[in-house]
């Protein structure tokens, strides 16, 4: 049972994926008053749909015994909060070098969180009159998109059923990454090779989760304010919050500024045993507005409790997020659960949450909340295997344990 649900959670949160100490703290309190004011001007008299305080002793267990010896992960970062009570705590070690304690508020590639980001500006711009979510996205990037694609409109690539195949790269596998892990992507190369493809499916007619949407919205979000991506995201998301540990690499950057854990990716050696290889130093410009942000669980928690009280997209546009198109997955056909930057989460007990996750060589990193924001949670754990297909264990754990009633 648990494997099975540990399958259906991963899937949800569309997961590609000598110990240190555990450090944690819990109190009452709410995470913060824009939490607390969201949550009861959104619930009424509505029970929290979360009542219950973190239980601490859940966490510290899901956390506990990171490092090089651990086969799942060498570190996690977590930061539990929400209108019922927060908890924070932090396991494993900063290098597998010294075994120094992991970093607390350390930095990490947040990986797919950045489309949170980049469906938030879109839905800014759709909020202000300068984007349609109905209008097709060729309208907005003539010249770009070609005919076969002319009708797949900007609500189609915000939910992923665009049907606009993923653009060829330099493998799936660990060993075809590394061996690329330096190059420089332009998005624009990426669009003229996706789009040279047939299309995958008739627009609106399915879902399935790839790269190639957000990517077009990174363009688009280009061509409509006349900024740079990043400069857009920071003016109007990073700026007002005051999420000053959050930044996008520059396009040639490969180092991770500032205080942070290092990654590793565990990998089969020719006589059986397991090397941990140092996958820290990585250019992630072939991810760009689909993938390549940096950031802090603090920073991240800011963010999820801003988004989902309505102070980034205004609540008619917010819907969005909150809404999953009435189609089918493209690859299993089961439902689908995903929006325009978030997917629907259903846990164990019945309990409704919405986040997003990211997986990056090192970093699996995860934000989620109820929709009432009596819960929230981010953590970053540094996965020996972020990419796999499976969820990384002691990511299922916190989850469990941070959504246990």
């Amino acid at each position: 049972m648990k494997a099975r649900t540990r399958t259906l959670i991963a899937a949800a949160l569309v997961l590609g994926i000598a110990s240190g100490p555990v450090v944690a703290h819990a109190a009452p309190a709410p995470a913060s008053p824009s939490a607390s004011a969201s949550a009861s001007a959104s619930a009424g008299a509505t029970a929290p749909l979360v009542p219950t305080p973190p239980n601490a002793a859940a966490l510290e267990r899901a956390i506990a015994g990171l490092g090089a010896q651990n086969k799942d992960a060498t570190a996690a970062l977590v930061r539990v909060g929400g209108t019922s009570g927060s908890w924070r705590g932090s396991s494993g070690v900063a290098d597998i070098a010294t075994g120094r304690e992991a970093t607390a508020q350390g930095r990490f590639r947040a990986g797919s969180v950045t489309k949170t980001f980049t469906a938030a500006v879109v839905l800014q711009l759709a909020a202000e009159g300068r984007v349609d979510l109905d209008r097709p996205v060729r309208w907005y990037l003539p010249g770009t998109v070609p005919d076969a694609y002319g009708t797949v409109t900007v609500r189609q690539l915000l939910n992923y059923t665009s049907g606009i195949p993923a653009a060829d790269g330099p493998g799936d596998s660990f060993e075809a990454q590394w061996a690329h892990r330096f190059d420089v992507t332009d998005p624009h190369d990426q669009l003229a090779n996706a789009f040279a493809k047939v299309p995958e499916f008739t627009p609106g007619s399915a879902q399935h989760y790839l790269n190639i949407n957000y990517t077009v919205l990174g363009v688009l979000i280009e061509k409509v304010t006349g900024a740079s991506y990043e400069d857009a995201v920071a003016r109007r998301i990073l700026k007002p919050l005051g999420l000053r540990q959050t930044s996008f690499p520059a396009r040639t950057q490969t180092k991770i500024h500032g205080p942070h854990n290092r990654g590793y990716q565990a990998v089969e050696k020719a006589d059986g045993s397991r090397e941990l290889r140092d996958v820290t130093e990585w250019n992630s410009s072939d991810r760009w507005a689909a993938g390549d942000i940096i950031s802090t669980t603090a920073d991240l928690e800011r963010f999820t409790i801003a988004l989902f009280s309505g102070q980034i997209v205004p609540k008619a546009q917010l819907e969005e997020m909150f809404t999953v198109p009435a189609v089918k997955n493209f690859g299993n056909g089961k439902d689908a659960t995903l929006t325009a930057g978030l997917s629907r989460i259903v846990l164990p007990d019945g309990t409704v949450a919405w986040g997003k996750s990211g997986g990056r060589y090192g970093y699996n990193t995860a934000i989620g909340a109820t929709r009432d924001l009596s819960r929230t949670l981010v953590y970053s754990v540094n996965s020996t295997n972020a990419k796999g297909e499976d969820m990384n264990p002691v990511a299922f754990g916190i989850v469990m344990a941070a959504f246990a009633k």
